[in-house]
Order: C-alpha cells, then sequence, then structure tokens
C-alpha cells in the first residue's frame, strides 16, 4: 500500500495526523539533515500504524516535504 505523506520537521513536537485513508500529516522534531528527518518519520509512522519500521520504505520525496511512502503488511 502506498500512502502520502506531508512533512514538518523541526516541530517541538512529534504527532501524526490521519488526513484521509491515504494520507498522512507527519511532526517530526529532527532537522532535514543527512536524512534524519526521513528516518524520524519512518520511526513516527510505524509506531503510528504498530508496525516494525523494516516494513516502511521512502518511495519518493527524498528531499522535499511531500513524500510516498511504501507500506507492507
Amino acid at each position: 500500500m502506498l500512502i502520502k505523506v506531508k512533512v514538518f520537521p523541526g516541530s517541538a513536537e512529534e504527532e501524526v495526523v490521519k488526513k484521509s485513508e491515504d494520507a498522512f500529516d507527519v511532526w517530526v522534531q529532527e532537522e532535514p539533515v543527512r536524512g534524519m528527518a526521513n528516518r524520524a518519520v519512518v520511526r513516527v509512522l510505524a509506531s503510528y500504524l504498530k508496525i516494525t519500521e523494516s516494513k516502511i520504505r521512502l518511495v519518493k520525496g527524498f528531499r522535499e516535504r511531500n513524500k510516498i511512502f511504501e507500506v507492507r503488511e
């Protein structure tokens, strides 16, 4: 399953808001430096979806705010 994620790096708190069945807004504390924010998004999404981090893979948007992740169940 592919999901769309809009990322808000450098936030004070980490939060996930489900916008629709396949779209999420994710706030993470890490800054977008050397992929740290991307790794934080994977960690936060895995916690929210109650799956392991290895089942989430960034497909598109490595350097953009709007990203597409593949989630394997």
